[in-house]
């Protein structure tokens, strides 16, 4: 129940990396034929991302994951923006419920005195408006970097909106800025994700969250889009990304998107919400001081997100873990700190209710015997922290 942390990798995915960590372990930069195999494998992946994206092969950029790619975006615009704007200090607009690899390297490049950043905060139901960003942009707003689905309540962001609000500004002014970057790792298994229809300049995508490999992600740069290298060395991906390309998880990540677009996948996904819609009913029928975190309705058919009452979402976990389901206090990558949800606190909860909250994610081949098995399991766990707790 923590797919959202990770998937499974796909047995296709598997089949399609296995020659290139057995017998095709060429250097894709190489100009003899073992390197030759090595490079046509990696353009194959770089073609199949561009179907996936409906973009052109060139503008994928390979990295080792989403937050090396979140950086890439957020750090090579701001370089590119000081070398041809020095005359003013750069300003990115973002939300306060980015993903860290997002969050980050903004608050570093304000606290170097580089740029000044605007977080603007979701309302209650853990969505931020069209609006809200429309009206944080600035004359020198260089960067907008929001995210298309929450990583810790599921919730989806208008971003196809801030994105045509984003691209007829710059028309109007017939420039290049603001650059908009999205982070669509949750997304990418779920929604539409076609650059047209998001209006992006940038996106970000992850391997290991479409049942993929780990250690692979990408970033979408359209063309003319005012971006440097913050990686130097021997020049690979175009220039933008130096280091030799880990081909077998590239080669995997191609195969892991083919797999989305097709129509299995899509009927995976109807399932998934179906049975969402059951563990929420039945776990908050059982359970009555349970209740949803973020909006139904705008949210990811594999996120459910409840807090519990009189409940510490750490302990749950713990003993939800002993009994056999994994569930999360947060995203994997914020769960060390042990500290309420910024997410939850960004949407105006307090501390008790934002760590009385555990996230629930479905998968693929997560099935109606195992979803039912989790609810009691889940249920008899509450009552027992409960039970504790009021003693």
């Amino acid at each position: 129940m923590d797919y959202a942390a990770s998937t499974p990798v796909d047995k296709k995915v598997l089949k399609a990396m296995m020659p290139y960590i057995k017998e095709q372990y060429g250097n894709p930069s190489s100009i003899h034929s073992f390197g030759q195999s090595a490079r046509a494998a990696i353009e194959k992946s770089r073609e199949q991302m561009a179907r996936f994206l409906h973009c052109e092969a060139d503008e994928i950029i390979f990295t080792s994951g989403a937050t090396e790619a979140n950086n890439l975006a957020i750090q090579g615009v701001l370089q590119e923006a000081r070398n041809k704007r020095q005359d003013i200090k750069p300003h990115i607009v973002t939300t306060a419920i980015e993903h860290e690899s997002v969050l980050d390297p903004c608050r570093a490049l304000e606290k170097q005195g580089l740029a000044e950043v605007t977080y603007v905060k979701p309302q209650r139901d853990g969505i931020v408006t069209v609006q809200d960003i429309q009206e944080a942009i600035r004359p020198n707003t260089v960067l907008v970097s929001v995210m298309y689905a929450n990583s810790q309540i599921g919730t989806i962001q208008p971003v196809e909106g801030i994105g045509g609000v984003i691209a007829q500004r710059k028309s109007n002014n017939n420039g290049v800025y603001p650059v908009f970057h999205i982070d669509a790792v949750q997304a990418a298994n779920f929604l539409d994700c076609t650059v047209d229809f998001l209006h992006g300049d940038l996106i970000t995508l992850s391997g290991h969250k479409i049942y993929g490999p780990k250690g692979v992600g990408v970033l979408y740069v359209r063309h003319n889009t005012p971006i440097s290298s913050i990686n130097r060395g021997g020049g690979q991906e175009m220039g933008m990304r130096s280091g030799t390309e880990n081909v077998a998880a590239i080669v995997g990540m191609g195969q892991a998107v083919e797999e989305l677009s097709s129509t299995r996948r899509k009927n995976q996904n109807k399932n998934m919400k179906e049975l969402q819609n059951i563990f929420i009913e039945q776990v908050t029928r059982q359970i009555s001081e349970a209740e949803l975190t973020g909006s139904m309705e705008k949210r990811l058919p594999n996120n459910i997100h409840l807090r519990f009452a009189r409940v510490n979402a750490y302990d749950l976990v713990v003993l939800l873990d002993q009994r056999g389901v994994a569930s999360s206090v947060g995203s994997a990558c914020s769960e060390k700190t042990q500290e309420p949800s910024y997410v939850l606190r960004a949407m105006g909860l307090n501390d008790t209710e934002a760590g009385s909250a555990v996230r629930f994610t479905l998968g693929k081949d997560t099935t109606a015997k195992e979803l039912r098995k989790a609810v009691t399991i889940l249920v008899e766990s509450v009552a027992q922290l409960q039970k504790v707790t009021i003693q």
